[in-house]
């Protein structure tokens, strides 16, 4: 091997490492669960037009409750475990650090059925709350993230509301 490759993989595999305790605030809307569910709740009596998006609202909220489903389920077609020591821990420990993740907004989960611009608005809100509550009172092992690889429980709540931020701005929020 290479030197150069040698140090790029070595810096890869302890990138994580050196990030590990940097721990960043929550960046807004959410701090926590409670939060983050009292939002998608009010969602019952506003109907946000996404902005910047061609994904309908219903599409926003179906995204969001397959990931958190996922995480109890597992995902349908996860990234290499060679992927996930190296670019995908990086990347969980970065937006970790910073507090706040920022990602592709209209990429699906892969190999997820696709979300259905036609559903209810409210059917969607139903079942993205009752992800968010099956995962509150989970008790079971995690499944590993398609990219991040395996995560605890407080890793996993956090990704998950870092996530809901991320896609919130799309909502105004």
């Amino acid at each position: 091997m290479k030197r150069r490759q040698l140090l790029k993989t070595g810096a890869l595999l302890t990138a994580p490492t050196l990030l590990t305790g940097c721990q960043g605030d929550l960046v807004a809307p959410f701090s926590n669960w409670r939060e983050a569910q009292k939002a998608v709740l009010e969602l019952r009596f506003r109907e946000p037009k996404p902005q910047g998006t061609s994904w309908a609202l219903t599409q926003i909220l179906q995204h969001l409750a397959q990931s958190i489903e996922y995480s109890m389920s597992g995902f349908p077609e996860p990234k290499s475990r060679f992927f996930q020591v190296t670019a995908g821990n990086t990347a969980f420990a970065f937006f970790d650090a910073r507090g706040k993740m920022s990602h592709s907004l209209e990429e699906p989960i892969p190999g997820a059925p696709a979300l259905d611009a036609n559903h209810s608005v409210k059917g969607s809100i139903q079942r993205l709350l009752d992800a968010m509550d099956a995962f509150a009172s989970f008790k079971s092992e995690l499944k590993p993230h398609f990219a991040y690889g395996p995560l605890t429980r407080a890793q996993y709540e956090r990704a998950h509301l870092m996530h809901l931020a991320n896609h919130w701005q799309q909502l105004g929020g």
